[in-house]
């Protein structure tokens, strides 16, 4: 007989390469995709529609991912998507339905549900995001005013950390073990 627990874990696909911390809060219907970093204390809840994170993320302590309606809402949760090689830094709040490629949302940032990031876009320590927009292309949002001007050069991934964290995380932590072929997951469907 399955219990509660159970039953959520087997909707946690995580693919082959991915590094899960075993201390992690995962909830919900996730599909988390091959090179991902998620670090001990971060939090991954599909409420209420599911989440599918794709190549190459680092989701680091205390970090929140969420897809969850507004009390009182009676309408169907769409999927929350997260591309590739996106940052999600310590104690931020992600709760954006479609994140694209190479973001960063640095410490304490906010993101809301009715806003969309594209790619290459900087969310800066302690900003918030939280009228319905699509923050456009190489956007750095900063200061207490979140001030916004377009980068010259797109950011490049974070392949370095990356690379340490898959080292280095195993040795410290437990981690979940994968449960999914290595596949390309494509965040877009």
């Amino acid at each position: 007989m399955s219990t509660p627990s159970t039953m959520r874990r087997l909707n946690v696909k995580i693919a082959a390469g991915a590094v899960v911390c075993d201390e992690s809060i995962l909830k919900g219907d996730i599909t988390i995709g091959p090179r991902t970093i998620v670090h001990p204390r971060a939090s991954i809840l599909a409420e209420d529609g599911p989440i599918v994170i794709g190549e190459g993320n680092i989701i680091e302590e205390m970090a929140t991912i969420a897809n969850r309606l507004p009390p009182d809402s009676d309408v169907e949760c769409p999927v929350l998507t997260i591309g590739s090689f996106n940052v999600f830094e310590t104690d931020s709040l992600c709760e954006a339905l479609k994140v694209g490629d190479n973001n960063v949302l640095e410490t304490k940032a906010k993101v809301c549900r009715e806003v969309e990031l594209t790619s290459g876009c900087v969310v800066g320590t302690s900003c918030s995001l939280i009228e319905t927009e699509i923050v456009p292309e190489n956007t750095i949002i900063y200061g207490s005013d979140c001030h916004r001007r377009e980068m010259n050069d797109k950011p490049y991934p974070q392949v370095g950390q990356l690379e340490f964290l898959v080292r280095v995380l195993p040795n410290y932590h437990h981690l979940r073990k994968p449960n999914m072929k290595l596949v390309k997951i494509d965040p877009q469907n």
